[in-house]
């Protein structure tokens, strides 16, 4: 199960910020985004980080994942589509394979809500 990784990266880059900081903040939401294309389970995503962050500075923290549809762009067509992850990746219109992925494919932390109220 790759989330299981994912979550193992994801900590550790928020530590590094995290520790990074003068005081450290008090994080409540950690907000990501997801691509369907990278075939990450939401889910499974949110188990292991609740597992995986039990006993630790991000203990009941919220993990809010927004998902990005699979875009393609056809060139021969000069428009976007969207590809059925699994089934069909070529264009509709013209069965080129797909070549151009617009959006899909990302993973990345768009932002993290803390503050510093909240520590002592």
């Amino acid at each position: 199960m790759h989330e299981t990784d994912m979550t193992k990266a994801l900590i550790l880059t928020v530590k590094d910020w995290w520790e990074s900081q003068p005081k450290q903040p008090h994080i409540s939401h950690i907000h990501l985004i997801v691509g369907k294309f990278t075939c990450v389970e939401p889910a499974s995503l949110q188990f292991a980080f609740e597992v995986q962050t039990r006993n630790t500075f991000l203990e009941g923290v919220k993990l809010v994942i927004q998902e990005t549809p699979l875009i393609a762009f056809c060139h021969r067509c000069q428009k976007e589509y969207s590809p059925q992850i699994g089934l069909q990746y070529a264009c509709p219109d013209c069965h080129s394979p797909m070549e151009d992925i617009r959006s899909g494919r990302e993973l990345k932390i768009d932002k993290i809500e803390y503050d510093y109220a909240s520590n002592i």
